[in-house]
């Protein structure tokens, strides 16, 4: 081989020697690093991040409680009145039924309520008082009142009808009624209602007592008192607790 092409072969080595070597002495380049907060301020923490969200959370904390109390008033208030009920004390109202019915009324297993009939002395002021104030027969008022309700002044039927006279949540709320229960309020309010029938039916006895019991509609319809069982029986059983009339 000639000596000039070696030269020019072993410079040609010692650059490339020199190339390498100087690539290995520069620094590995790092991967750049995400950009932090600017100088001076400390980078956010999880706990920066929740801090939007905490107003929200102690306002939905303070709705809860709030929501917890009033519903431990009203089973308070609720309790409450169930144990006034409870001692028989029928001036006292029990709950309310839900939105949309009329006039409240207990909700009592059974055709009657588990209370005492009223005291006989009672039953007779409170038919004398509104058989004049209405223009009625004691004893038609008083055999009515035994027949609805057994002298019960709590009494409920399994239709809703209420109290001495048994008035139901329409007819209660269309005679002004505030409380049914209460006997003087109760017996003036049958002993409207009956009046308006007998006047409705000229005085017949039988149709005004049958649209006691079935309905006005009921009697008109049949122009008589209706067929049916109960309220035949209903009838026949104050008709026939009444006393003869003297000729």
């Amino acid at each position: 081989m000639p000596k000039r092409n070696l030269s020019l072969g072993l410079r040609a080595l010692a650059a490339v020697v020199f190339l390498l070597r100087a690539l290995s002495a520069q620094p590995a380049q790092q991967p750049a690093a995400p950009a932090g907060p600017p100088s001076g301020q400390p980078a956010p923490s999880f706990a920066d991040s929740r801090a939007p969200m905490e107003p929200a959370a102690a306002r939905q904390r303070l709705a809860a409680t709030a929501m917890e109390e009033s519903l431990a008033r009203q089973r308070a208030s609720v309790n409450q009145q169930l144990a006034q009920t409870a001692t028989g004390n029928f001036f006292i109202l029990p709950p309310p039924l839900p939105l949309g019915a009329t006039v409240p009324a207990p909700a009592l297993p059974g055709t009657f309520a588990d209370c005492d009939p009223l005291p006989s002395a009672q039953v007779d002021t409170l038919v004398d008082e509104a058989a004049k104030r209405q223009h009625l027969e004691e004893d038609v008022l008083r055999g009515v009142m035994r027949q609805e309700s057994a002298f019960r002044p709590c009494a409920v039927s399994s239709k809703g009808a209420m109290g001495l006279m048994q008035l139901m949540p329409a007819t209660a709320s269309q005679l002004r009624v505030k409380h049914p229960f209460d006997p003087a309020e109760n017996v003036e309010a049958g002993a409207k209602l009956l009046k308006d029938l007998l006047s409705r039916y000229g005085g017949d006895l039988a149709l005004a007592l049958g649209a006691y019991n079935a309905g006005a509609a009921t009697v008109d319809a049949a122009e008589a008192v209706p067929q049916i069982p109960e309220t035949q029986d209903y009838v026949r059983k104050i008709m026939s607790s009444l006393p003869a009339k003297q000729p």
